[in-house]
């Protein structure tokens, strides 16, 4: 019954994390990308000091806490889905390879995984640390411009991976078939949307 399986129970639970926490770690991107460097720009250096000591640290919180659990839920259900196999226990599962070699829906979760684990590497080892040296003051006013260029740049780099990215995580069971040809496809139309809404994303929700 339902309640009993426990392998199905952990995957169910753990997916339903997995998306929960890309959520809340993706919206919070989109968030910063599309509201708030608009809004960053059209603010003076006054306004930032009250503004940002309340705002930015409650949004990096949920945003870097969001990607980490994201990660981790992950991983594991990579390694249940894909590495584990009901009562022969652990090993490439049938989804994972077969006699072909990796399967098209092994494909497109590893393509996936890639991308988001670069994601997850710029927020907690870019992004994070050159935030928390801003928030605090501990940046000298010379060194600032490059920080914050830094802390942008990892941050944008991480919205247009984002698209490709759920295609990605997407392809397995609502798609299956893999090529180059269609990872390109889903590179380019992830990539062009995120283009399209960065390049509006200051010109929308001026006016009433």
């Amino acid at each position: 019954m339902a309640l009993t399986d426990l392998y199905t129970n952990l995957q169910f639970l753990l997916r339903w994390m997995h998306v929960f926490f890309a959520i809340i770690w993706i919206g919070h991107l989109y968030f910063f990308n599309f509201v708030n460097v608009p809004l960053q720009g059209a603010m003076d250096d006054a306004t930032k000091k009250l503004v940002n000591p309340k705002l930015m640290p409650r949004a990096l919180w949920w945003f870097r806490w969001g990607a980490m659990v994201t990660f981790i839920t992950g991983w594991l259900l990579f390694t249940l889905i894909y590495m584990y196999t009901p009562g022969m226990g652990f090993g490439p599962s049938a989804l994972f390879r077969d006699e072909m070699g990796i399967t098209s829906r092994a494909t497109w979760i590893l393509f996936g995984m890639t991308l988001a684990s670069i994601m997850w590497f710029n927020v907690w080892f870019i992004i994070w640390p050159n935030q928390k040296k801003m928030l605090k003051g501990l940046v000298p006013a010379d060194q600032l411009p490059a920080v914050r260029k830094t802390a942008y740049l990892a941050s944008r780099t991480n919205t247009y991976l984002s698209a490709p990215m759920l295609f990605a995580m997407l392809g397995p069971s609502h798609y299956g078939a893999v090529n180059p040809m269609t990872l390109v496809v889903a590179v380019v139309i992830g990539t062009l949307a995120v283009w399209v809404a960065i390049a509006h994303a200051g010109k929308v929700g001026t006016s009433v």
